[in-house]
């Protein structure tokens, strides 16, 4: 998933309330900041196969320490830690813990059986609902329709930023989306490297918008 992923962070603002949406950003796509890196000097591995799914081209053969499911939960213990330590907010470090396991829970639904369980274990899990692009379109769509919605309920603008800032990151994911989705695959491998190392920019975008809004207060 892609804006799944992102749908997380937008939804767990309600179950921590006084943890930035950068942060939970973060967290719901830390994996897929690892993947890159890790990918850019060579300990994991994928390739291009047009028709892999019907969604995406990419063939994730092997990624074991950022993508499978115990490596998942160990990073999610550590960022908790690491997060509770600094912010003494143990809601919030439960929470950012949970973001990065979802991401396993969130690829296992989208992914054909590529899941890794863990490192050096040759069982692969994947439901494959990249085979089906209105699948994929309607259950994802719907997800992060639903967490935007529970965002905005979650929070008020303090100034236009807020809403500015806010509105142009949902209009701008949803056209990198579908782009991702009818549009041709990359031309090459190194270009996949720096646009998936690329994506911490969507954090910084996460925390200026989280800056100018305000949790809601019920009367």
């Amino acid at each position: 998933m892609f804006i799944g992923h992102i749908a997380v962070a937008f939804a767990a603002k309600k179950a921590a309330p006084k943890t930035s949406l950068g942060t939970l950003l973060m967290s719901a796509q830390f994996v897929d900041l690892l993947f890159p890196l890790l990918f850019l000097f060579g300990i994991e591995h994928m390739r291009l196969d047009p028709g892999n799914t019907a969604v995406t081209p990419m063939d994730f053969y092997d990624y074991p320490i950022s993508h499978s499911l115990l490596t998942g939960i160990g990073w999610a213990v550590a960022f908790g830690v690491i997060y509770y330590a600094i912010r003494k907010y143990k809601v919030g470090a439960y929470v950012v813990g949970l973001g990065i396991v979802s991401h396993w829970v969130l690829d296992f639904i989208s992914h054909r059986a590529d899941m890794p369980l863990a490192p050096g274990m040759t069982t692969y899990l994947g439901l494959g609902l990249w085979n089906s692009v209105a699948g994929t379109i309607v259950v994802e769509g719907a997800f992060f329709a639903a967490s935007v919605f529970l965002y905005l309920r979650t929070t008020v603008a303090k100034d236009r930023i807020g809403t500015y800032a806010l509105w142009s990151f949902v209009v701008f994911l949803v056209l990198l989306w579908i782009g991702n989705i009818f549009g041709p695959p990359p031309p090459d491998l190194d270009s996949f490297k720096y646009v998936g190392l690329s994506g911490a920019l969507l954090i910084v975008w996460a925390y200026w918008i989280d800056k100018h809004r305000a949790v809601a207060v019920e009367p």
